[in-house]
């Protein structure tokens, strides 16, 4: 009787390839390598950016300099112009710009920097923010606004 715990499909296990077993197997004497050749011998091929003895390229170009690339901080960043246009509210910190929206995915646990990009006129107190920009400080000092300082700020 035909059920699903004996049904077979010709084909649907194939064995696997076994190369340089004999004549017989179709896989004998070069086994898939061609005649003789770098490429066929044991460990043969060429290194990654070899280029058959001319001086490579990653040798060629100079190297100079240092990258903060491996090293840079990460900050969500927020500019004041979005600031004033959509945040409802007197006092921006973590917890407020997370719950308005301003902050999702990975920047809810970002340290937080502020931008001083677009027009800022309201006087909002900053809670807890990591950093600010000179000018994003000018512009909410000269708005009226407040920031204070964490702990970890002004180390």
């Amino acid at each position: 009787m035909l059920t699903l715990n004996n049904l077979k499909s010709p084909g649907a296990n194939r064995d696997r390839k076994r190369i340089g077993r004999g004549q017989g197997s179709g896989w004998g004497k070069q086994a898939g390598k061609g005649h003789k050749g770098q490429k066929a011998r044991t460990g043969g091929g060429i290194a990654i950016g070899f280029e058959g003895g001319q001086m490579p390229m990653y040798r060629r170009l100079p190297k100079k300099g240092f990258s903060n690339y491996l090293f840079r901080k990460h900050f969500a960043e927020i500019n004041l112009g979005t600031l004033q246009e959509y945040f409802k509210g007197n006092t921006v910190s973590r917890e407020t710009l997370t719950a308005e929206g301003f902050l999702s995915g990975k920047n809810k646990n970002l340290p937080i920097k502020i931008l001083a990009k677009g027009d800022f006129s309201k006087s909002l107190t900053f809670d807890g923010i990591e950093k600010f920009t000179k000018s994003a400080v000018t512009a909410i000092e000269k708005a009226g606004g407040k920031i204070n300082h964490t702990e970890e700020q002004t180390k």
